[in-house]
């Protein structure tokens, strides 16, 4: 795995309706890498990730990815950045209007002059990439099961071909089969593509079957960052709750990454 950091938090303070949600949070991401990020409701998950992704800007401090400090860049440098991360929000946010080849082909319309034939070939590659079979190409969304939605949504965040994928809990709401599955794909992203991941999730399966690290969110700040199997030994009263409600079936390879 790579050294080179292609996310970095610095020193970030957000403040929402007089409350200081962050309060000097700081880690980094190796390229490669497959982080999640956990913490209790309210701990700031989902408005970290914003930011990062230049949705959002902190109250201080440094939000910086792929070498650009999202918090300073302009609309123009934050649109060519885009271009080089996925993004999966946790509902998929995908166009119920369109049909799953449209939402997944909308970003290469959006930001490539490829020809029609080429986006076509592309999309299906994509989606072969998630998981899909090329019959739910003209599907529209709502004709989808809940597993296959949030495999359609990550097959649009690979349209760009992206150096980073952002994911939003992106098992919430799967039955226990499906979000397996869902896991796995973006796993073999990681292990075949070297594409680094970073995720938001509280799903206990998902940190311990793919995930390389795990960063702890609690009060605004970063209670514990490490592999897995050493948070999970964190002697702290949220971390001990939280793991007390799993047991973890690793495989070899699973137990190889901690």
């Amino acid at each position: 795995m790579s050294q080179e950091s292609v996310i970095e938090a610095e020193g970030i303070r957000t403040r929402l309706g007089g409350v200081w949600v962050h309060d000097g949070i700081s880690f980094k991401v190796r390229r490669g890498e497959l982080v999640a990020l956990i913490g209790g409701s309210g701990s700031g998950k989902t408005v970290l990730l914003n930011e990062l992704i230049g949705l959002m800007r902190p109250s201080a401090g440094r939000a910086q990815v792929l070498g650009v400090d999202v918090g300073l860049a302009d609309q123009e440098a934050l649109n060519r950045l885009r271009r080089r991360f996925g993004v999966l929000f946790q509902d998929g946010a995908l166009f119920s209007s369109l049909t799953v080849a449209e939402n997944v082909a909308a970003p290469l319309r959006e930001h490539t002059r490829l020809p029609r034939h080429l986006i076509q070939q592309l999309v299906e590659f994509r989606l072969s990439l998630a998981g899909l079979p090329l019959a739910a190409l003209n599907k529209m969304p709502a004709e989808l099961s809940g597993g296959m939605r949030k495999r359609a949504a990550l097959a649009r965040a690979l349209a760009l071909e992206p150096e980073i994928l952002f994911l939003d809990e992106p098992t919430s709401g799967l039955d226990p089969i499906a979000a397996r599955a869902f896991d796995e794909a973006v796993r073999t992203l990681c292990d075949s593509f070297g594409m680094t991941v970073y995720m938001n999730t509280h799903d206990l399966d998902t940190l311990w079957g793919i995930v390389d690290r795990v960063i702890v969110l609690s009060e605004g700040h970063v209670i514990a960052d490490g592999p897995v199997a050493e948070v999970a030994r964190v002697d702290e009263p949220w971390i001990r709750s939280y793991f007390a409600a799993h047991v973890p079936h690793r495989s070899g390879e699973q137990a190889a990454r901690e």
